[in-house]
């Protein structure tokens, strides 16, 4: 479109003036500036704004602009009005409103932007006039596209074990418009959506979670804009697989079918089978071991006894015995009889009819005969009605209050620690305890002493018999009775991890030592006139199927106790270490227990228990006590809700006490943080001859699937050489969590560069990926250094296994009825059980508590099976002090009691 001459520079200080005015407002959105007095209606408004664009290579770009009323639009780039002859006019009338339509276009080149490259970006806007005033445009801003041939990052090749997590980075050219990234798999596109397993993160980099075979591929980082599209070097990733030992098959055949020979088992490096480079199983594949057969030993006869007196019949006889010597090892039996019968009259033996006078003797002799049979039996009779009312003899005795003698009843001072203390009369004879159920006295407590004499009188003629786990004989003939049963035929046939007892009304405690599992038995648990025999027993994980469900994992040992099906009239207590980290909102913790049918339940899940159920759980950081009105076969297990779900591991490093060759094992322990599996880890190196040489430490492993690894660093070369291929070794997390083993371990072999060589010092790192860590340093001497030693010490838990009656309780029995009766009822100033929990901190309970018979009762057996053997009686005397009791000799003895 041509303009006349005058208007141009009319136009122009219209514009100029308009541009002026519109200078303060924002420049990247429209803008109108209309005409005092005109109408607003009539400005001109956009059809059509410029938008932002990229020059590829040299090619123009094509900006528009289209406005309605318009009567000229031009272009200004970077401050300048573009000049007329670079626009392309296009003029029309709107057909709905008659008003006049413009449309113009500019070509922008690469030239024009390149004038101000580095100074500022390059932009440009429409202004439209019409008779009412004048509008701006927002601002398009035309950038060069290009994109940089060099990655800053590219992706390196790697190797990973299996399921082990791998990132490859990628850091892709500069470039405007910023590159889009994508991954190749040997030249095929990497989908997260397809896979699960393998996602992009924002800085470009590919993450797979778990390595699998299929992941062994060539990688590829792929760059692209509207410019150009990069790739990156390709990326190896090989995912190998070290081997593993199958099972040992079966000890073959002894050589020597007589006398000493050899025999052999061997295994194979298939599960898994080494795969891309994986390591091959470490240690032999055949094993020898010696064997010795015994000899077969044919039987021989003894001597003929001499002859037998001659019979009515007019033979004589003899014997003899296959006994000299007896067939041995599959030897032959003797050839013969045993027995020769001969005529002693030589045939002239004669026999005459029987007398009236011998049938008479015959009949008198089985007369005599059934009647000492019959009195046989009723003295059998009268001895097991007697055995039977043995407890109820007992009871009938005062047994509870013949072993005090009377005291003097004395007000206590308000500070008198020895608030419990029962005051001894010394003028009386202390009474001696002759039975076999005569309690342990323990002279080391200050509080809660007995003055004169047991609890218990003396029993005449020892008829209750205190069963315990030491004698070996006594042990396995239990251990034998309790195997003809079907129920406990999976029961461990050794009394290492097994103890037992025979308990009454009175109740008692067994303990495994050194597992921290113990069966607390309170008073009137057993029913009075009943005696049971009542078992304990630890069992291997190894030993005992235990299924588990999705992520549950075994927290505690296998424990039970028996028989099961008799009667209780109290919940007992058993108490067993677990190594979760208790915390409601992490797990799920449930109480599994095995049916007669060998099927487990659950029978309780904690955190939900009902006041009135059969089981209840006290939980505390490293410990469980569960109430139970009935015996079985128990274990805690537990279910992550979150990956900040941990169990405590214990790491601990041995190494043989004597080094006699080059080569020196370092071995690595991880196992639950329970009492039970440090003693068979204690008893496993006792037997290797092993020793401890680090400090253990405890490591938190998390459900996050992810590995445990192990690895040894700054080894001198000078003095050691490490027999290790690989950087570290892994045992996989699945291994660890499900908890069926108790213990793993892994071993570090190192060589001596000289036999004189004893100083080592290196450092063990054990940790999980993205989780805890531990760091061991070792400097020692391995030929003298034994400072650890005593660390492992197994202690002695309260003497022996079995304990019956007051000696198992720390509490007295009279004290304790005392303390039950008056805190048992309802106190209106609060005096009473509830209070007694609140101080004991075991108010979250109060509804089980309340539930049973004698709330009282349940708290202070809940207090013997936490603190036995070292409980400090000063805190429960303190808190039993602190209620407020108006009964001032309320924890005495009076003469009357006695």
């Amino acid at each position: 479109m041509a303009v006349r001459p005058g208007l141009w520079p009319a136009l122009l200080g219209i514009a100029l003036a308009s541009w002026l005015h519109g200078s303060g407002a924002q420049q990247s959105a429209t803008v109108a500036n209309p005409v005092p007095g005109a109408n607003p209606d009539l400005l001109p408004h956009f059809l059509v704004e410029p938008e932002d664009v990229y020059i590829v290579k040299n090619k123009p770009v094509l900006l528009v602009c289209k406005a309605l009323p318009a009567t000229q639009i031009f272009f200004k780039c970077n401050g300048e009005w573009v000049r007329q002859v670079d626009h392309v006019i296009e003029r029309s009338t709107d057909d709905s409103s008659g008003l006049p339509a413009m449309e113009v276009r500019i070509n922008v080149s690469r030239q024009q932007v390149e004038k101000v490259f580095g100074l500022e970006e390059y932009w440009c806007q429409c202004v439209a006039w019409s008779s009412s005033g004048t509008t701006k445009s927002q601002k398009a801003y035309i950038r060069i596209a290009y994109l940089r041939k060099n990655f800053e990052q590219e992706p390196l090749a790697k190797e990973v074990s299996l399921e082990q997590g791998i990132v490859l980075p990628c850091r892709p050219p500069e470039g405007i418009p910023p590159a889009e990234v994508e991954w190749l798999r040997n030249e095929d596109l990497v989908d997260p959506s397809l896979d699960p397993n393998v996602y992009i993160t924002r800085e470009h980099s590919l993450v797979v979670r778990q390595a699998r075979l299929a992941d062994t591929a060539n990688y590829t980082c792929v760059a692209k804009n509207i410019v150009a599209r990069r790739r990156s070097a390709s990326a190896a990733v090989i995912v190998y697989v070290n081997g593993g030992w199958s099972t040992w098959t079966e000890w073959s055949v002894c050589s020597a079918s007589c006398g000493r020979g050899w025999q052999k088992r061997s295994r194979s490096c298939t599960n898994p089978a080494p795969l891309n480079g994986g390591a091959f199983c470490e240690g032999q594949n055949v094993q020898k071991t010696a064997c010795a057969t015994l000899c077969p030993v044919d039987g021989s006869w003894s001597p003929w006894s001499k002859w037998s007196a001659c019979g009515l019949d007019c033979t004589h006889w003899r014997s003899r015995e296959c006994s000299d010597p007896a067939p041995r090892n599959g030897g032959e039996e003797c050839r013969g009889t045993d027995l020769d019968t001969r005529n002693c009259t030589s045939d002239l033996c004669v026999h005459t009819a029987s007398r009236p006078e011998d049938v008479a003797l015959y009949v008198g002799l089985i007369a005599v005969a059934v009647c000492l049979l019959l009195l046989l039996l009723v003295l059998i009779l009268v001895y097991c009605r007697k055995k039977e009312g043995l407890d109820s003899d007992v009871a009938d005795s005062s047994i509870l209050t013949s072993g005090f003698q009377p005291v003097s009843i004395k007000p206590s001072k308000a500070d008198n620690p020895h608030l419990l203390t029962i005051q001894p009369d010394l003028s009386t004879t202390t009474t001696t305890c002759q039975g076999s159920l005569c309690p342990r006295q323990d002279g080391t407590s200050p509080k809660f002493q007995l003055a004169n004499g047991h609890l218990l009188s003396p029993l005449s003629g020892g008829r209750h018999t205190l069963h315990h786990s030491s004698p070996t004989s006594e042990a396995e003939d239990f251990v034998s009775r309790l195997s003809t049963q079907n129920y406990f035929r999976s029961l461990p046939r050794g009394t290492s991890n097994m103890t037992y007892g025979t308990f009454n009304f009175l109740g008692g405690r067994l303990m495994i030592p050194n597992t921290g599992i113990s069966l607390l038995i309170p008073p009137d648990a057993i029913p009075r006139g009943k005696i049971y025999e009542i078992y304990l027993t630890l069992h291997k994980p190894e030993d005992v199927r235990l299924p588990l469900a999705g992520c549950q994992t075994l927290l505690s040992p296998i424990v039970s106790c028996g028989p099961p099906g008799v009667l209780l009239t109290r919940p007992v207590i058993l108490a067993m270490d677990h190594c979760g980290e208790p915390c409601p909102e992490s797990w799920s913790l449930r109480l599994k227990k095995q049916s007669c049918e060998g099927s487990w339940e659950d029978v309780l899940h904690l955190g939900e228990e009902a006041p009135s159920h059969l089981y209840y759980c006290q939980l505390e950081a490293g410990a469980c006590y569960v109430f139970t009105e009935q015996l079985g076969r128990f274990a805690l297990v537990g279910e992550a809700l979150s990956v900040a779900a941990t169990k405590r591991l214990k790491l601990l490093l041995f190494a043989p006490v004597a080094c006699t060759s080059l080569e020196y094992n370092i071995r690595v322990y991880c196992l639950h943080d329970t009492h039970d599996a440090l003693k068979e880890v204690v008893q496993l190196e006792k037997q290797l001859g092993g020793q401890l040489i680090q400090e253990p430490r405890v490591l938190h492993f998390k459900d996050s699937y992810h590995n445990l690894r192990l690895s040894i660093h700054d080894v001198p070369s000078s003095l050691w050489k490490s027999k290790l291929l690989v950087s570290y070794q892994e045992i996989p997390f699945y291994h660890i969590w499900n908890g069926t083993q108790q213990y793993l371990h892994c071993a570090f072999t190192l060589e001596r560069v000289s036999p004189s060589t004893s100083d080592l010092a290196c450092k063990v790192w054990v940790w999980q990926v993205e989780g805890d860590g531990q760091s061991f340093n070792i400097n020692f001497n391995i030929t003298k250094d034994t400072r650890f030693a005593e660390l492992l010490a197994l202690e002695s838990e309260g003497g022996v296994p079995a304990l019956v009656g007051p000696s198992a309780f720390k509490i007295p029995f009279l004290i304790r009825q005392k303390i039950i009766t008056s805190l048992d009822p309802p106190c209106s100033r609060g005096a009473d059980w509830r209070t007694l929990a609140q101080k004991l901190h075991l108010d979250s309970h109060l509804s089980f508590f309340a539930s049973k018979p004698s709330p009282t009762a349940m708290i202070l057996n809940l207090w013997e099976a936490r603190h036995f053997p070292n409980g400090n009686l000063s805190q429960l005397a303190a808190a039993v002090a602190g209620l407020g009791q108006p009964d001032a000799g309320l924890f005495t003895v009076s003469e009357a009691e006695c």
